[in-house]
């Protein structure tokens, strides 16, 4: 999946969420072990380690749960990339509840509002919900500033380096 907007952006699916979707599948007594098979998959150090991990899921799993494991095959690529990055950036970036987060509270701002005469008229609500919800966000992410300075590393420019 490309955008066309932000070209070298790299679409990462929430590991989070599909491991939720995964467990909708199992039944109750067999779950803690299903979730940490699948942690098997998305914990491990390298994508060859998590292609091995998710083998012997299958193995262990498919005759009871098929689904979960074709799941996973089908969106692999989507659900790898963190692999494409250090430990310190996976940490941040296999969830994308921020994210969701983000664009419901935008969505709701919109929705709010109904209907615009102008394109800027819907930049500057946006703008304005961006400047509220902004002020919500006080809890620190985890593990940002080591984070961040693996970013400044690996995308170099797209990355501001000052406040």
């Amino acid at each position: 999946m490309t955008c066309t907007i932000l070209p070298r952006t790299q679409v990462q699916l929430c590991i989070v969420h599909k491991v939720r979707q995964s467990l909708r599948y199992v039944v109750w007594r067999e779950r803690r072990a299903v979730a940490r098979d699948l942690r098997a998959i998305y914990g491990a150090p390298t994508v060859t380690e998590a292609e091995a991990a998710l083998e012997r899921f299958a193995l262990t799993w498919d005759a009871h749960y098929p689904t979960i494991s074709t799941s996973w095959r089908r969106d692999w690529t989507r659900l790898t990339v963190f692999f494409d990055y250090p430990p310190a950036i996976r940490k941040v970036i296999y969830t994308t509840n921020a994210i969701e987060s983000l664009n419901y509270s935008l969505r709701k701002t919109l929705k709010k509002r109904g209907a615009f005469p102008t394109d800027e008229a819907i930049l500057k609500v946006l703008y304005l919900g961006l400047q509220r919800i902004a002020k919500h966000w006080t809890a620190p992410i985890p593990e940002w500033k080591r984070a961040l300075n693996q970013f400044a590393m690996i995308v170099g420019d797209r990355v501001p380096t000052s406040d």
